[in-house]
């Protein structure tokens, strides 16, 4: 294709926040929305969601970052060229550990995405070629404060049609568990897992987990901090739980390197962490070609955040339900259609690109 970058824009988008979650402790959830024009006049839409309560990534950093650095170094350069974009992006915001600026990064991988599968008229399983879902199937993101909290999040989640629970623990492990116990007195046939957020340390995740796998959790994601890694080795070697990582997985580098030293049993996806769609497909075909764990969630992503992430877990056919929140949580949207959610079930997007349309006079 005949095909160059003439304009790379963003725009600060903030969708009001419902309920209570500890990762979200604004009265707004702000993105980042990325607009990328062509010189015939395709556009492509992207989507950074920065948390700086999860990751170093902040809305503003991510803003001046696509407007002073990563937006001029691609003008003039091929979209269909990812190698090259890449190569640039990541010359222009250099490595600390791993991928610089991943969220940031995202928002123009998936804008790019989108602008390519415009003017090539093709889907992301076309692309891809894969069948895939047409649905994914979702879960409902647990994070009580009291015990007495638990029983009424689980009849709110069960109305709206959700079965299964990702809990969010880390914190005081004896009410954690003692949380657990109650989501399985309420709900014993639901597929549950936990998700630390690297908040214990290394004898407190040990002692834990047994505990856990005797209430029947599928999985312990993220028990440590990212950086502990002989922690991650001795509690892979306990082998009471399937080890998940998370904020540890930020690119394909990252994951082989792990894998090969032990230190995990699968990884719990974000596409938003990992750059985008690009990194995250390398990502996800390892695990299936090394037969690990395929778990999924998010930054509680909106929109076109959340249409890439749909688009990549049905695409490559996610076994367990997905910890995509963005519902749950937030309010609003950008799009001409909004992404359809009915009884814990998140219809893909059909189209070219990302499948969705956005409503320019639709930014709050």
């Amino acid at each position: 294709m005949n095909s160059r970058i003439v304009r790379v824009e963003s725009f600060v988008v903030r969708y009001p926040v419902k309920g209570t979650f500890k990762y979200t402790t604004a009265s707004t959830r702000d993105t980042v929305v990325v607009k990328i024009t062509d010189d015939a006049g395709f556009v492509g839409w992207g989507q950074s969601v920065p948390s700086p309560t999860w990751s170093y990534e902040t809305t503003e950093s991510v803003q001046t970052t696509l407007d002073r650095y990563l937006g001029p170094a691609l003008i003039g350069m091929d979209p269909f060229d990812t190698d090259a974009i890449w190569t640039v992006m990541n010359r222009t915001i250099a490595a600390s550990y791993s991928t610089g600026q991943p969220i940031g990064k995202a928002g123009i991988d998936l804008a790019l995405f989108d602008l390519t599968g415009r003017v090539l008229q093709l889907s992301s399983f076309e692309r891809w070629n894969r069948r895939g879902n047409r649905s994914v199937t979702l879960s409902w993101t647990l994070d009580p404060r009291e015990i007495g909290d638990v029983e009424q999040a689980i009849i709110e989640a069960t109305r709206r049609g959700f079965h299964h629970f990702n809990v969010k623990i880390g914190g005081d492990a004896v009410f954690d568990l003692e949380v657990c116990r109650e989501i399985r007195r309420l709900v014993p046939a639901a597929f549950v897992w936990v998700d630390a957020n690297g908040g214990y340390d290394l004898e407190t995740a040990l002692a834990l987990a047994p505990k856990l796998a005797d209430l029947g959790i599928a999985a312990f994601e993220q028990p440590v901090p990212a950086n502990r890694l002989t922690a991650y080795r001795e509690l892979c070697r306990q082998k009471a739980l399937p080890i998940l990582m998370d904020e540890g997985i930020v690119s394909l580098a990252d994951l082989k390197e792990f894998h090969q030293l032990g230190l995990l049993n699968g990884v719990a996806m974000k596409v938003s962490r990992c750059g985008g769609l690009t990194e995250s497909c390398r990502i996800v075909e390892y695990l299936l070609e090394h037969g690990l764990l395929f778990f999924a969630s998010g930054l509680t992503d909106p929109d076109l955040s959340l249409a890439a992430s749909l688009h990549l877990f049905a695409a490559y056919d996610l076994p367990f339900p997905a910890a995509l929140n963005a519902t749950q949580f937030l309010e609003g949207s950008i799009l001409e259609t909004p992404i359809r959610i009915e009884a814990g079930q998140a219809q893909v997007p059909i189209g070219h690109g990302l499948g969705v349309d956005v409503r320019e006079d639709g930014f709050f």
